[in-house]
């Protein structure tokens, strides 16, 4: 006979049945992780911010309206600004599209960014650039990137440095436009007929770009009431410029001067704005007119309105300069910053401060600028530090060269 199985205690549990998926999965439990940076800053004790010390944000929080986002596409800067970034722009699209495997330009890698700098280098190396201009390039690439991945330029930077080096060293220069100090200036306005609404224009144009220091959209951009004329000068407000890119704007009071004159021309003109109905709150101080005096007319919708574009004061103040037998300057071609610089370089040659001369022309509070780049005196000049040494020996250098005249005539 088989023995009978051993009994064997069963305890009965009185539960509920659940479904295992209800059941909390304590594999995945996520350990809280901190998160600590190099501008941390803890009190003593104190936990550092973990990923769980997230705002409260919700969808509403990261949406905008369909009006708000078309917005925010209108183009941020300045028609000639955005011009030159989308070409350099699409350049390196192009150039990225082209390489083997294809490298992805936007967000771009390091990689790319240097690879591409090096490329340009090398295409200057052959004359097709100066190493200014691949600086401009590539900074117009690297703002052109998403802010949270743009890439490090430090290493492009580096070679740029030595190649600009070695590009002066062989003898590449910088070329700049000639400064229209004062005596050239009033030579160009005595050559413009102030009879005509034209010459009016003209005449004052080339009076205040001198004594404003203007860039030429600076002068473009210049709206009627933002010049106001008193008897012993006027009072002009930049609204923007190149430093000033908030619109805070920028006042100067500039004193009426004998040779320029810029009172009774900036009256002279004004008077034929009033008389050409154009001297309404928003009408631009310079404008395009015909041969009879008259507005031009721009076709509807125009992007800058009744302004000028860009580039048109700039042909109009060399033909100026060209009618008055001074399209160069010390070899130098005459361009709208000529004015600038003239104006810049005839204060830095009578002892105007560098901070005095950067209000003046509103470059940046402590820039250098005005001293490197548009101080610009012409020729070799004649003042030679060295002749301030005093003659070696004295009285003895007029006997040592008598003598050695006396030798030669013998």
């Amino acid at each position: 006979m088989s023995a009978e199985p051993e009994a064997v205690d069963v305890e009965v549990v009185d539960a509920e049945l659940v479904d295992d998926e209800a059941l909390p999965d304590t594999t995945r439990v996520r350990p809280r992780r901190f998160r600590v940076t190099q501008h941390t800053m803890l009190r003593p004790g104190q936990l550092p911010p973990s990923d769980d010390d997230v705002p409260p944000w919700t969808d509403a929080d990261f949406r905008l309206t369909d009006e708000e986002m078309d917005e925010l596409e209108e183009p941020a800067l300045a028609a000639s600004t955005l011009t030159n970034r989308t070409s350099s722009v699409g350049a390196f699209e192009r150039w990225c599209a082209a390489q083997r495997p294809v490298r992805i330009a936007h967000p771009c890698t390091t990689s790319t960014y240097t690879s591409y700098g090096l490329h340009l280098i090398r295409l200057g190396k052959k004359g097709q650039y100066v190493p200014d201009s691949v600086g401009v390039i590539m900074s117009r690439i690297w703002n052109s990137q998403p802010v949270d991945y743009r890439p490090d330029p430090s290493a492009f930077k580096g070679r740029l440095k030595l190649w600009r080096k070695e590009w002066a060293a062989n003898g590449g220069e910088v070329q700049r436009s000639a400064a229209v100090t004062l005596p050239y200036n009033l030579r160009i306005i005595d050559k413009i007929d102030e009879s005509t609404p034209i010459g009016k224009r003209d005449a004052f144009l080339c009076a205040l770009a001198y004594a404003n220091l203007h860039r030429e959209m600076e002068l473009a951009d210049l709206l009627v009431p933002r010049l106001r004329i008193y008897d012993t000068g006027v009072h002009v407000v930049t609204a923007t410029s190149k430093t000033d890119q908030t619109g805070a704007g920028s006042g100067r009071y500039i004193t009426d001067r004998a040779d320029l004159q810029l009172v009774r021309r900036a009256r002279a003109w004004y008077a034929v704005l009033r008389e050409l109905g154009a001297d309404g709150p928003t009408d631009p101080v310079f404008r395009a007119l015909t041969t009879k005096g008259r507005l031009r007319k721009y076709p509807e919708g125009r992007e800058r309105g009744n302004r000028l574009a860009e580039g048109s004061l700039n042909e109009r103040l060399q033909l100026l300069a060209e009618r008055a037998g001074v399209p160069y300057i010390d070899g130098k071609k005459v361009t709208s910053h000529s004015w600038r610089a003239g104006a810049n370089t005839d204060m830095a040659a009578v002892g105007v401060s560098l901070a005095a001369r950067n209000k003046a022309g509103r470059w940046a509070d402590g820039s250098r600028t005005a001293d490197l780049v548009y101080d610009r005196p012409h020729g070799l000049g004649t003042d030679d530090p060295l002749a301030k040494v005093p003659l070696h020996g004295g009285p003895a250098h007029a006997a040592v060269a008598q003598a050695r005249a006396e030798e030669a005539d013998t």
